[in-house]
């Protein structure tokens, strides 16, 4: 990696990667499971993960970015509006992969410089927006880790458990 921005680019990458095999890994038939009736659906996860990643992503490189002047809520109405709305299993793999790479765009297009400037974030304290481009990152890790359990409650290997198999062989 030649930059800081860079590396933080291909480590979203990575992990969008990742969010995308454990998510191809189930079935269509089964993206409307959940594990409980409270918990998220395979597809509203999925959802809340392309979502959240064009919130972040837009209010980062905006110029005056602040993640206090809204609701969370109003946010994800605003950057991402109409995400949650039922289709296919191959869309919502190709919203992933795309709302990735309009982010990463967007990402280089305000420059290390920018992503170095300050933000405030949710909880109202300052930090630079490389910094919190790394919890959005550390986010959609997590979310990763519900998919791969959701694919072991549905009886399948999840995608990494494969990954490192195969690799072992």
């Amino acid at each position: 990696m030649t930059t800081l921005l860079e590396e933080a680019i291909e480590a979203w990458g990575g992990a969008r990667r990742g969010v995308i095999a454990e998510a191809a890994g189930i079935p269509a038939r089964d993206y409307d499971f959940r594990p409980t009736p409270e918990a998220r659906s395979v597809a509203e996860l999925v959802a809340h993960i392309a979502a959240t990643g064009m919130m972040w992503t837009n209010e980062l490189t905006r110029p005056t970015a602040d993640f206090t002047r809204q609701s969370f809520p109003a946010f994800i109405r605003d950057y991402a509006g109409g995400t949650a709305k039922r289709r296919p299993r191959g869309e919502w793999l190709r919203l992933l992969r795309s709302s990735y790479r309009d982010g990463a765009r967007q990402i280089r297009a305000a420059g290390e410089v920018q992503m170095l400037q300050y933000v405030r974030r949710f909880d109202g304290e300052r930090g630079t927006r490389l910094t919190w481009m790394h919890h959005g990152i550390a986010h959609e890790e997590y979310h990763r880790a519900q998919l791969a359990l959701y694919a072991r409650l549905l009886g399948r290997t999840p995608a990494l458990t494969q990954a490192i198999q195969g690799a072992d062989a």
